[in-house]
């Protein structure tokens, strides 16, 4: 009778754990322990060659993360802004997308003053929005400088992030790059910094030249004026060889072979600027300051803009112009030209 007992008791628990089975897969559950995305990241992230890391994923909601990445270059933590692809069932690309003069340390950033986070909800890619830089142009700095710091952006951007955000997200290793304003101008420089880097630049109402006679004052404008540094720290004195060895128009021979898409308005009203437009939020101070000094700003990179345009045309590198017959140096346009550009962004990139 025992032996017959035994077999009836190893009967019922195979049932059970057939059962168990079962019912863990009608409900959707694994029998282990369900992925924690941000103990996967941690653990599949791999430094940079100079020591370069992810130090800390926080969870922002749905598919948004913030990243601590140390750089080496700088020695410090840099916080990084991301959204994640809407389908992560397979590598996807990268879109490093770069405030203007303020770093987005402040309000004025893509999150706040635009649909980004919305717009991107569907994209298959992955944005990456580093946070820091103001007042610097993203680049590499010659010296510290007692109010901005230490820079080392160029370094950062080209160098120290892109593997570490590779290997964390699992990306196809493609790569594109746009900014507005001050980036405008800093996404041509960094593409041409690191040729084999980005597929696809989107440059938004940034003036391209930093070493002409305009280009300096516009340097100057945004260091100095705004940022309260020094551009002696960033490129030495005028006549030094790293403007010109930082001037997108000069270099702009290493721009041949990127899908290019640059825009500008002409500094008059348009569509935008209202009391009702992104950032202005019906107050008629800041419209009145849109209207006025983003007027003269954007009507400023419009003649960058054209002369850029000249330069690519007589070196024949295909690049998209879009020239407006409107809009100021604001929120409203850059978000349009987000919207416009993304199509050949995302055909450049695969995603």
């Amino acid at each position: 009778m025992r032996p017959n007992r035994s077999r009836r008791r190893g009967n019922i628990a195979l049932a059970a754990a057939v059962m168990a089975l079962a019912l863990s897969a009608m409900l959707g559950q694994s029998t282990t322990a369900a992925a924690d995305p941000v103990s996967d990241m941690m653990a599949a992230a791999r430094p940079s060659a100079d020591g370069s890391k992810l130090a800390d994923v926080k969870p922002e909601g749905g598919n948004r993360y913030t990243l601590q990445v140390y750089s080496a270059a700088m020695d410090r933590n840099i916080e990084v802004h991301t959204i994640r692809p809407a389908n992560t069932s397979a590598p996807r690309p990268v879109l490093y997308l770069l405030n203007g003069a303020g770093g987005g340390v402040d309000t004025r950033t893509w999150e706040e003053r635009t649909d980004l986070v919305q717009f991107m909800a569907d994209k298959n890619v992955n944005v990456v929005i580093p946070v820091g830089g103001q007042f610097s142009y993203y680049t590499d700095w010659l010296q510290n400088d007692p109010m901005l710091g230490r820079n080392k952006w160029t370094t950062f951007l080209t160098e120290e992030l892109p593997p570490v955000i590779n290997s964390a997200f699992a990306t196809t290793g493609v790569n594109a790059i746009a900014g507005l304003s001050m980036a405008g101008s800093a996404v041509l420089a960094l593409a041409e910094a690191a040729p084999d880097l980005y597929k696809a630049v989107g440059s938004y109402s940034g003036c391209a030249e930093t070493s002409t006679p305009l280009g300096q004052q516009f340097v100057k404008l945004v260091v100095e004026s705004r940022g309260g540094g020094k551009v002696a720290n960033m490129w030495g004195p005028s006549n030094s060889p790293d403007w010109a060895a930082n001037d997108a128009y000069k270099n702009a021979e290493k721009l041949r072979g990127k899908a290019l898409y640059i825009a500008s308005g002409t500094g008059l009203p348009g569509p935008n600027d209202t009391l009702t437009s992104p950032g202005v939020n019906g107050n008629p101070i800041v419209l009145a300051d849109q209207l006025m000094t983003g007027g003269v700003i954007e009507a400023a990179v419009n003649m960058c803009t054209h002369n850029l345009a000249n330069r690519l045309n007589q070196l024949q590198i295909p690049a998209t112009f879009d020239f407006t017959p409107t809009g100021t140096h604001s929120w409203g346009y850059w978000q349009d030209d987000l919207h416009n550009s993304w199509p050949m962004i995302a055909k450049a990139i695969g995603a």
